[in-house]
């Protein structure tokens, strides 16, 4: 069964290719289309940003995602763009590049395409973007150059230009020629890829097969490749599974399936929980957003993701399923121990559920990092209060990077409960911290820093939600934009 995408508006198929075979290997090795450039092969650096185009519902949806780490069998019914396909036939630029080209926006050239290629997903998905946008969308290419202002005024004048030829609607009509009513799968060599359209096909499969690899964005998965060069026999890509890409919101609160996308989970999240904000944009970059997966997030299960923390702060719960069995367990209770979890053979994480939020919880996400952007988190803490008039009814205190795993404060919180909200509470609730975490030093923090670190931002939370003289809670992206 060949893989089938479309590019430069023709339609590209694969009879056989090595499943973990990148994006960017293809391009530049078996394409020799060399503008897409590998920088650090691990979706960090931007060199090598393409982007994607699928069909959503009638219309076309761009992302811009990293080439290195993707791999070619996920290309599967979409569109592919990279920088030599933005020149129109008769020889003219595209705006991302034409503009770059007037604002001076090329340094050494190295990191230029990748810029480009994000550019190009802004324009086409925001007519008018905002200086907050650009850095946004820009979040995941680095100029080694510190070239970024005139690559940032090149941004703001991209709709100076005219606009090229629209051929999106013979690139949707090219689409729904390729979407397939059931899964992907071939084998190549010893390799077997699976890509099953639907949450059924991939419980059989899986089933039959426990002990392959679940796919979903890459953005860890493909590091596994390209860093630690480990093979993976099997591969079950669920990302064509349409049942498993939706969000679903009700009474009962919102169910987040397994193929949503960070980017569509965390705006989905965004208006019901708007004090996460600057954590769902300092998370990862847009290409590491449009790729990864919230519920690949929390299946990987690593002590410093970010996403943990605030969903078991919110009462998440995580719903399994194994073949036709499904049960439901709370999120904290998945993680035993340093990447180990509570799933079974052939058992697989179908969606998150989330309840309901309660009007009367305050909610707060701090992330301490080395760097403001695209950096891993030293801590991260998420904390969600409940009080009954001036006593403290319900809290609970979920932290990353304290522990072998995501982890409630479980002895802080039993102390909280019943206390009054005040100095006196909330300076007690820091020592009593000490006995939730005994935290280890590493490269990106002390132990010593990140209990003082914890300590300090349990004070913090207590003055952004006390009853007399609250401090104002700060949204870093709004105060620079």
């Amino acid at each position: 069964m060949a893989i089938r995408f479309i590019l430069d508006g023709e339609t590209v198929e694969i009879e056989s290719i090595e499943p973990t075979r990148t994006v960017l290997q293809y391009l530049r090795e078996d394409l020799r289309r060399v503008g897409s450039k590998e920088g650090c092969a691990e979706g960090d650096c931007g060199a090598c940003t393409v982007v994607l185009a699928e069909l959503d519902g009638k219309c076309l949806r761009y992302r811009a995602v990293n080439a290195c780490i993707q791999f070619v069998p996920t290309l599967d019914g979409k569109a592919l763009f990279t920088v030599e396909s933005l020149k129109a036939p008769d020889g003219s630029l595209h705006p991302a590049q034409q503009s770059l080209v007037d604002y001076h926006g090329s340094q050494c050239g190295f990191c230029t395409p990748g810029f480009v290629m994000s550019m190009f997903a802004l324009y086409q998905h925001n007519a008018k973007p905002t200086r907050e946008d650009i850095d946004d969308a820009l979040s995941g290419n680095l100029c080694r150059c510190t070239g970024y202002r005139p690559i940032i005024d090149a941004c703001l004048h991209l709709r100076d230009y005219p606009e090229p030829d629209n051929r999106d609607k013979q690139l949707i009509k090219q689409l729904r020629a390729l979407a397939r009513k059931q899964g992907l799968a071939f084998e190549h060599g010893d390799a077997r890829y699976f890509a099953p359209a639907s949450g059924d096909e991939l419980a059989e499969i899986y089933a039959a097969h426990p002990d392959a690899q679940i796919l979903a964005g890459g953005t860890d998965v493909g590091l596994w490749v390209t860093k630690q060069l480990r093979e993976l026999p099997t591969i079950i890509y669920l990302g064509n599974a349409t049942d498993l890409r939706r969000i679903e919101t009700g009474k009962d609160g919102m169910t987040i399936g397994a193929a949503v996308s960070l980017e569509d989970a965390f705006a989905a999240l965004e208006p019901v929980y708007p004090e996460f904000y600057e954590m769902f944009r300092r998370f990862s970059s847009v290409p590491v957003r449009n790729a990864g997966t919230l519920v690949g997030n929390v299946a990987n299960g690593s002590p410093i993701g970010d996403s943990m923390p605030a969903l078991i702060a919110i009462g998440a719960r995580a719903l399994l399923r194994r073949g036709d069995e499904r049960r439901e367990l709370a999120l904290e209770y998945l993680y035993l121990d340093y990447m180990k979890n509570a799933m079974r053979p052939g058992e697989f994480i179908e969606a998150i559920r989330l309840p309901p939020r309660a009007a009367d919880t305050q909610l707060r996400c701090y992330k301490l990092s080395k760097r403001f952007d695209q950096d891993i988190s030293a801590v991260c803490m998420a904390l969600a209060l409940r009080l009954d008039g001036d006593s403290v009814a319900d809290a609970c205190i979920a932290l990353g990077g304290m522990a072998a795993i995501p982890k409630r404060a479980t002895r802080t919180e039993k102390f909280l409960r019943g206390k009054a909200w005040n100095e006196d509470t909330i300076r007690a609730a820091q020592a009593k911290l000490g006995e939730d975490f005994a935290p280890l030093s590493d490269m990106r923090a002390s132990a010593d820093y990140r209990r003082r670190a914890t300590a300090n931002l349990l004070y913090r939370f207590y003055l952004e939600t006390r009853a007399a003289d609250p401090v104002r809670a700060i949204n870093v992206f709004a105060e620079t934009a």
